[in-house]
């Protein structure tokens, strides 16, 4: 994932100058390539636009595979959604690139609306029986706990701390932690610069902890939801905003202009997962499933329409690969 990140860092920079841009030229390390050795592309911001399209993406989730009944009597998950005939999914509303509710037609779309209307259509044969609960960073784990979803896609990362308490399967994304800030904010360019700055992050998130690692003499200020954390940013109560990049950028497509990222992604590697009650065998399936989009291509033309085409990267990331 070191070319997307890469790649992701400088165009996101022409998104803050406006999605419309004329073509600039960005230097990426591309993976594979030998420690330092650089290739130029040309960026296509000039082709990019904010708008999903809504076409593109209703048409590939409809062409999604489904499942066989041998395939669902193996698991007792998926054989408990599909005599439910409603696959729960604890999810977001607001997230631009990732699950942003359509006002004009009461849809989410996103990169992972769109794995869970295709995880929904591999169960049910019908993406639109899905039905999803609002959740924040802080109540993730409590609504798999309390049996009121049977999965949650939300930008979800994985870590020891949370497997504890539910199941993960994937990962089915990767992204780093961005540092959001106004477009005239010229004090902040780096994790360093964030010393003695009032920054924002969210609760329950991997924020808080790694920003008390990389960056203790901040002045760390914690908000339940993005919209809040963004909020208090735009109002200048808070200097930064901190959280996964993929999040920052899908602010910037949709606020060309008003935000820009300061410096490149840190921290560790924050892999997506998708969460599943603790100990579930719905993990086997949903990672059956999870290659199978991955293997039939499916995943990269949703990130394409979703992701690339919106915040003009051209050249697709390598999937993560599924554990287990």
């Amino acid at each position: 994932m070191k070319k997307f990140t890469s790649m992701m860092m400088n165009r996101r920079q022409a998104v803050a100058l406006g999605l419309g841009a004329a073509a600039t030229t960005a230097v990426v390390t591309l993976a594979g390539c030998s420690e330092g050795k650089e290739i130029k592309k040309d960026s296509d911001t000039k082709n990019a636009s904010p708008e999903l399209d809504v076409k593109a993406y209703d048409e590939l989730i409809s062409k999604g595979s489904t499942a066989s009944d041998s395939e669902i009597n193996a698991s007792e998950w998926a054989k408990k959604v599909k005599a439910a005939g409603t696959l729960r999914v604890g999810g977001t509303k607001t997230s631009t690139l990732f699950a942003l509710l359509n006002e004009k037609d009461n849809a989410i779309r996103g990169f992972d609306a769109g794995l869970y209307a295709l995880l929904t259509r591999y169960i049910l044969g019908d993406q639109t029986k899905s039905e999803v609960t609002q959740v924040t960073s802080d109540t993730r784990e409590s609504v798999l706990q309390n049996d009121q979803v049977d999965a949650v896609f939300a930008t979800y990362t994985i870590n020891d701390e949370r497997k504890k308490v539910i199941s993960f399967a994937g990962p089915y994304y990767t992204s780093q932690q961005g540092i959001l800030v106004k477009a005239d904010n010229k004090d902040i360019n780096g994790v360093d610069d964030l010393a003695g700055k009032t920054v924002a992050a969210q609760s329950g998130s991997t924020g808080p902890s790694i920003l008390e690692e990389l960056a203790p003499k901040a002045k760390v200020q914690e908000f339940s939801t993005d919209e809040e954390a963004r909020t208090a940013l735009e109002q200048g109560r808070v200097d930064a905003y901190v959280i996964d990049i993929t999040l920052q950028t899908g602010a910037m497509v949709k606020n060309p202009g008003k935000y820009r990222l300061a410096g490149d992604a840190f921290g560790p590697k924050d892999n997506y997962g998708v969460g599943l009650p603790l100990n579930s065998d719905g993990v086997a399936f949903v990672n059956s499933f999870l290659k199978k989009v991955i293997e039939d291509g499916t995943w990269a033309k949703l990130w394409k329409i979703c992701i690339g085409d919106r915040a003009g990267i051209s050249q697709t990331p390598d999937a993560p690969v599924i554990e287990g």
